[in-house]
């Protein structure tokens, strides 16, 4: 008897065909998903890089402009300091030009004030402060106790409760005692009499 063969399929051809379709189909999707993962990542790093930017901007807007209103605050002292030089020219009331001049500071100092700037001056006798005060000098001084202030040459300014300028002054330094004389000291002295 003969034998009836039936025809094989060709797994060979049909395998690579079906095995590269089912590759394209599987592949795309991933591939797809990764080319949106990367588009979003370059997105979010362009906006990380427009916020920094955006912010340098702002920063540098705000120093530049961070002390006007305290400019604006100082114009009119400004202008009564020009005014009191004009005066000085037309008027010979000394007292009358001190006064206005001493009305210029006050407003000033208040004007300042308002920012948080403050001004303080130690009182002699108070003691030395190495935070607060500059000591440019010492001297010897009878009725301030060692370490007290004599003199201030310069008042300190505080800024918010940070000292930005120490007050410059003077301190007692008591001197020392005289060192009692040894008995060599003494017998040398009684030879030469």
């Amino acid at each position: 008897m003969t034998e009836i063969k039936e025809p094989q399929p060709d797994f060979q051809k049909g395998d690579t065909e079906a095995t590269a379709e089912g590759s394209v189909s599987e592949e795309n999707p991933l591939e797809k998903e990764l080319r949106e993962w990367k588009e979003r990542a370059l997105r979010y790093a362009a906006e990380l890089e427009n916020l920094k930017k955006s912010f340098r901007r702002e920063k540098e807007e705000y120093f530049k402009f961070a002390l006007e209103t305290v400019f604006k605050e100082l114009l009119p002292t400004i202008d009564n300091l020009e005014m009191a030089l004009n005066a000085f020219e037309k008027s010979s009331d000394i007292n009358a030009l001190k006064q206005g001049v001493e009305l210029t500071l006050k407003v000033l100092v208040n004007t300042l004030e308002k920012f948080g700037l403050k001004q303080f001056e130690p009182a002699v006798g108070d003691p030395f402060h190495p935070h607060f005060h500059e000591a440019l000098q010492a001297e010897h001084h009878e009725s301030i106790p060692d370490g007290g202030i004599i003199r201030v040459y310069q008042k300190g300014y505080t800024l918010h409760d940070r000292v930005i300028r120490p007050a410059l002054v003077c301190v007692c330094q008591r001197a020392s005692k005289p060192k009692e004389e040894s008995p060599t000291n003494n017998n040398d002295q009684d030879s030469q009499e």
